[in-house]
C-alpha cells in the first residue's frame, strides 16, 4: 500500500491535478451554498465535461466538489436558516441562533474547521481502513438497517423537543409524507390521489426547502427583522472573539467516529450522521438546554459528522462496488467513465490513480480551509441586508432553484405548501427536524422491515436475531425512556434545591427527613 501511495504522490501534486482540486472545491462551496443544489447534482453535471481529462484530474475535481458542497451547505444554514444541502439540517439548530445573536462569523469559522477535520479524518480512514471497515458494513443487513432507522427517528423525536409528544407528531407527519408515491415492494400507488406528479414521491429537496426556506422568509416579511434589536452593535465584537479550539476536541472525536461508521453503512448519509452526532453531543453535555439556542458544540458536531461521512461512504463503493450514498453512486459512474472498475481489482490494477483519488479527498479537505476562510467573510454580509429585500430574494431563489431541478412548476407549489405547514408548525412549537428525518428514514425502515420479514418468513423473532440488532433495541428503549428517567432523577434534586438555606441545623433536619 505504501508503495502505491508513493507512486500516486507525483501524479497528485502535478499542476493540473492541484488546479482541478482547487477549482472543484471552490465550485463545491458555491453549489452547497445555493439551496436546492447538491454535491450529487454538481458531480453529475461535471462527469460529461471530464471525458477528455486525465482520470486523476477529473477525480480530483469530483473530490473537491464533494467536500466543498458539504461545507457550503452550512453557509445558508447558519445565516438564513436554510440548509444548502440535506446534510446541513442539523447545522441549522445551533448555527442560525448563533447568527441571530451576532455570532454568524464565529459559527462559520467553527463549521469550517469542523468540516476540514471531519473530512480529513474520513479520508485517512478511507486510505488506511478500507478492507476492515468494508467487512463491517457487510454485517448490516435489513434487520440492522431497520433498527438504525428506528433509532434515528426515536432519538430526534424524543430528544429534540422539550415536549416529546410534539416531536413524535412531527415524525409521524414525515412518515406519512414519505409514503407518498409508488410502493417499491409491490408497485402500487399510495396517497397519490391520481396526481401523476406524485407517483414518484415527494423529493426530499422539496420538503427540505419548503419547511426550512419559506417559514423564515414569511417571518421576515411579517416582522421585518433579521437580527434582534441590540445585536447590531456587538455583532462585530462577538464574531471576532477568540475561539478556544481545544474545547471542541471531544466533540470532533465523537462526531468523526459517528460520521465514519454511518458513512460505511450503505443507504445512510451525511444527514443521518449529522443528526446522530448532534443528538449524542446534546445527550452527553452537562447543560443540554443550550442546544438549539446557539451552542457552538452543536455546530461543530453536525459539520464534523456530515463531512466525516464523505470519504467513508466511498469505502463500500470502491472496495465492493456498493455505493453508500447518492454521491458515491455518481462517483462510481465517474470511475467507470474513465475505465476504472470498482472492486478489489481497483486497488491493484489501477492503484496509482485509486490512491491518488483517495489522497485527493484529504488534500481537498485541507484546501477547503483556505477557500472557506475567503468565502465566509463574503457571505457574512448577507446578515446585514434589509429584511424587506432579503425576504422576497429568499422566496424567489427558492422557487428558481426548485424549478431548475426538474422544470416542474408543481414542485414549486409543493414547496410553498410545505412552507405554510412549516410556518404553522413553528407557531405551535412543533420541531421541523423530526419530519424531515422521518421522510429520509421512513422508506429505509419500511423497505428494510419488509425485506427482513421476507428473509425471516414472517417471523418477528428474526428482528432480534443478531447481537447488533439487540444492542440497537436496547439503545432505542433507553432513548425513548430518557425523558422519564430524567424526570425521576430530577425530583430528588428539586427537593434538595427547595430546602431553605436559613441555617445549617434546619437544613440538616430537612435532609435527614
Amino acid at each position: 500500500m505504501w508503495d502505491n501511495i508513493l507512486s500516486a504522490l507525483p501524479l497528485l501534486f502535478s499542476p493540473s491535478v492541484l488546479i482541478a482540486m482547487l477549482v472543484g472545491t471552490t465550485i463545491g462551496v458555491f453549489i452547497g451554498a445555493l439551496p436546492g443544489l447538491s454535491a450529487t447534482m454538481g458531480i453529475a453535471v461535471l462527469i460529461p465535461l471530464t471525458f477528455t481529462m486525465e482520470p486523476l484530474v477529473a477525480l480530483g475535481m469530483m473530490a473537491g466538489i464533494f467536500n466543498g458542497a458539504m461545507y457550503g451547505g452550512a453557509i445558508p444554514a447558519i445565516l438564513l436558516r436554510i440548509p444548502g444541502t440535506p446534510a446541513g439540517i442539523a447545522t441549522v439548530f445551533d448555527g442560525n441562533p448563533m447568527a441571530q445573536k451576532g455570532e454568524g462569523l464565529k459559527a462559520m469559522k467553527i463549521a469550517l474547521m469542523s468540516s476540514c477535520i471531519g473530512g480529513s479524518i474520513s479520508a485517512l480512514c478511507l486510505l488506511l481502513l478500507s478492507p476492515p471497515l468494508a467487512s463491517l458494513a457487510l454485517r448490516f443487513g435489513p434487520v440492522e438497517l431497520f433498527w438504525i432507522a428506528v433509532f434515528g427517528l426515536a432519538a430526534i423525536s424524543v430528544l429534540l423537543s422539550d415536549v416529546p409528544v410534539k416531536g413524535l407528531i412531527s415524525a409521524c407527519f414525515g412518515l406519512l409524507i414519505g409514503m407518498v408515491g409508488i410502493d417499491s415492494m409491490s408497485g402500487y400507488e399510495r396517497f397519490t390521489f391520481d396526481v401523476l406528479e406524485l407517483s414518484s414521491g415527494i423529493s426530499i429537496l422539496v420538503i427540505l426547502t419548503g419547511l426550512y426556506a419559506i417559514p423564515p422568509a414569511l417571518t421576515l416579511a411579517q416582522e421585518a427583522t433579521l437580527i434582534k434589536k441590540g445585536t447590531e452593535a456587538n455583532s462585530l465584537s462577538a464574531s471576532k472573539s477568540k475561539i478556544r479550539w481545544s474545547f471542541f476536541i471531544p466533540t470532533w472525536c465523537r462526531a468523526s467516529i459517528i460520521g465514519v461508521i454511518v458513512g460505511i453503512i450503505p443507504g445512510t448519509g451525511g444527514n443521518i450522521a449529522a443528526m446522530l452526532s448532534w443528538n449524542e453531543t446534546r445527550r452527553v453535555s452537562k447543560d443540554s438546554s443550550r442546544f438549539g439556542k446557539g451552542a457552538p458544540e452543536g455546530v461543530a458536531a453536525a459539520e464534523c459528522a456530515n463531512n466525516a461521512d464523505n470519504a467513508s461512504s466511498l469505502i463500500p463503493a470502491l472496495t465492493l462496488g456498493i455505493p453508500g450514498s447518492s454521491v458515491s453512486a455518481v462517483i462510481l459512474g465517474g470511475l467507470l467513465v474513465h475505465g476504472l472498475q470498482p472492486g478489489p481489482e481497483l486497488f491493484t490494477q489501477s492503484a496509482p490513480v485509486t490512491y491518488g483519488f483517495i489522497l485527493s479527498m484529504l488534500v481537498t479537505s485541507i484546501m477547503l480551509f483556505f477557500v472557506g476562510r475567503v468565502g465566509a467573510r463574503v457571505f457574512i454580509n448577507v446578515m446585514y441586508m434589509p429584511p424587506l429585500i432579503l425576504a422576497p430574494i429568499i422566496i424567489a431563489l427558492t422557487a428558481i432553484g426548485i424549478y431548475a431541478i426538474n422544470n416542474s412548476i408543481f414542485e414549486v407549489w409543493l414547496v410553498f405548501f410545505f412552507g405554510i405547514i412549516g410556518w404553522c408548525m413553528e407557531r405551535l412549537s412543533i420541531p421541523l427536524a423530526p419530519a424531515v428525518l422521518a421522510v429520509i428514514l421512513g422508506p429505509i425502515a419500511e423497505s428494510s422491515l419488509r425485506r427482513a420479514m421476507i428473509i425471516g418468513r414472517g417471523d418477528f423473532a428474526f428482528l432480534f436475531s443478531s447481537p447488533i440488532a439487540l444492542t440497537l433495541v436496547a439503545i432505542i428503549i433507553l432513548t425513548i425512556l430518557s425523558p422519564l428517567i430524567r424526570r425521576v432523577i430530577g425530583r430528588p434534586l428539586l427537593k434538595r434545591a427547595s430546602i431553605p438555606q436559613s441555617n445549617d441545623s434546619d437544613q440538616k433536619k430537612h435532609l435527614d427527613s
